[in-house]
């Protein structure tokens, strides 16, 4: 029998994977090590995201609608009321008989009125015949005067008689007008005894019944209210004083009625008024806004929540408002590796760039342009291209400190320096740029104003962004906000980590 073989060993294959797994273990190991210390860098900061997307900005307000037109039909005169032709919601075209009060009264006193004429007239007709009677004495007396057969007090007296005469037939003409026009006022009274729509529309409010008596001794009570175009409405919104600045005519409204929780409205403003109301030391505004009711869906009276569109910025660089808030413990932060930050005017500059890149400048113009911007580069001390990231420290051309951002992110300061060192940086930039704004006509000359204006009175702020686990300082341009989101230009890119906060240590 032969002995079973003896199996042989392979040393080196064993060693081969033992290494490769303890080279595996080691590899996963630092990946391990790295990702904890990355992770542990990271997590010391709350951060958010720069997004791109629609910043809108709105306010709020709440009104009432009604028609744009409203009359009120009333009764000139008293009496009882027979008969009511119209109701609620009638719809009447001008002219048409809405109610008729008693005439009675008034025929009466038409027809006393023509009795009083004709008597008048009767008595007219007698005092012409006595002057007549009187005229012909008094010429006959006056023939025998100028012979001396009758004294001289007889022609006197048939001379004031005649004057007498004539005096009593004007008095009797008088009466007769007097009597024809209190007669023309009464049969004006009869017909106003019929009330009559002054306008096309349709009927709100009715306040009489048939054998009510009306009372216009004092003023003219309203019977009916009329709404003269239900189609096209409008509602009138109290504006707080804190947001009237920022309304405009022609801006867009969307506003929603509780009767229709399912539907959204739109409208138009059309008028922001003058007349502030004071109510518990809350000053508003009224602010018309236009609406179409085509379909007749609203109705007067509604009370809208309605939201005023100020600013619609699309597609835009925006930053949770969290970020615009945040200060590092202790006033600073750690300093962002690379070149040192820039002085704050190179942002200023480079939006006054971007400003001139837009006026289509010849060879001359861009000469004299470039050289103002050397000039004030070199007084700023601001390298070309340094705007990007920059703390925002005092410089000719840029925002004095602490003048930088003047809202979110910073305490601005007193209102009134901000203005003032805002004006006197305009002033110094206009100053600066003279030669060159010399070369230009009107119509660019406007536009570089109103750009310079735009970039000097602009409110900046500083953003922290998280750079290889570390805070970097970068200044931005904050414009439109709507509570939530602010839109940011400057230093910043879609996708960057703005630091919000700082964790707890473990």
């Amino acid at each position: 029998m032969r002995p079973a073989p003896t199996r042989r060993r392979r040393p080196s294959t064993t060693l081969s994977v033992i290494a490769a797994i303890a080279l595996v273990a080691l590899v996963a190991g630092a990946a391990w090590w790295h990702g904890q210390r990355d992770e542990g860098a990271e997590s010391a900061w709350r951060t958010v995201q720069v997004e791109r997307g629609d910043v809108r900005v709105a306010i709020s307000a709440t009104g009432t609608l009604s028609a744009i037109s409203t009359v009120t039909v009333g009764s000139q005169i008293s009496g009882q009321v027979t008969d009511v032709l119209v109701d609620f919601n009638s719809r009447v075209q001008e002219g048409d008989v809405l109610a008729r009060i008693d005439p009675r009264t008034y025929e009466a006193q038409i027809a006393q009125g023509a009795a009083q004429v004709e008597s008048a007239r009767a008595s007219l007709s007698q005092a012409e015949a006595a002057l007549r009677n009187a005229e012909l004495d008094y010429r006959r007396k006056s023939d025998l005067g100028a012979q001396q057969l009758v004294a001289r007090a007889d022609i006197d007296l048939a001379r004031a008689a005649r004057d007498q005469a004539r005096a009593q037939v004007a008095s009797t003409r008088a009466q007769i007008r007097q009597q024809a026009a209190a007669t023309e006022s009464t049969q004006l009274n009869l017909e106003r005894t019929v009330i009559r729509s002054p306008v096309d529309g349709v009927v709100l409010t009715r306040t009489i019944e048939p054998g009510q008596t009306v009372a216009a001794s004092l003023q003219a009570p309203e019977l009916f209210t009329i709404a003269e175009d239900l189609s096209q409405m409008k509602i009138e919104l109290a504006v707080d004083e804190a947001d009237i600045g920022q309304v405009r005519q022609g801006q867009a409204v969307a506003f929603t009625a509780d009767a229709f929780p399912d539907r959204q409205f739109r409208g138009v403003v059309a008028q922001v008024r003058l007349a502030a109301t004071t109510t518990n030391n809350v000053v508003t505004y009224p602010v018309v806004v236009s609406v179409d009711n085509g379909d007749g869906t609203l109705l007067p009276g509604l009370t809208v929540n309605a939201e005023i569109e100020v600013s619609n910025r699309p597609d835009v660089l925006k930053v949770s408002n969290a970020a615009l808030r945040y200060k590092p413990v202790g006033g600073g932060a750690a300093p962002a590796s690379g070149p040192p930050a820039a002085r704050g005017g190179g942002a200023l500059i480079a939006e006054l760039e971007q400003v001139a890149d837009g006026l289509d400048l010849d060879p001359e113009q861009r000469a004299a342009f470039d050289a103002a911007v050397a000039a004030q580069r070199a007084r700023a001390g601001t390298r070309p291209g340094a705007g990007a990231t920059q703390s925002g420290a005092r410089g000719a051309g840029g925002p004095p400190s602490g003048a930088t951002a003047m809202g979110a992110g910073a305490g601005g300061g007193d209102a009134s320096m901000q203005a003032q060192l805002r004006q006197r940086m305009r002033e110094r930039l206009q100053a600066q740029f003279a030669g060159f704004t010399r070369l230009l006509d009107d119509a660019r000359r406007q536009r570089w104003d109103a750009g310079l204006a735009a970039a000097v009175g602009a409110t900046r702020t500083t953003l922290y962004r998280l750079a290889d686990g570390r805070p970097e300082p970068v200044q931005v341009r904050i414009g439109a906000s709507d509570g939530t989101s602010t839109e940011v230009r400057g230093g910043v890119s879609e996708g960057d980590l703005i630091i919000t906060g700082e964790r707890a240590p473990r």
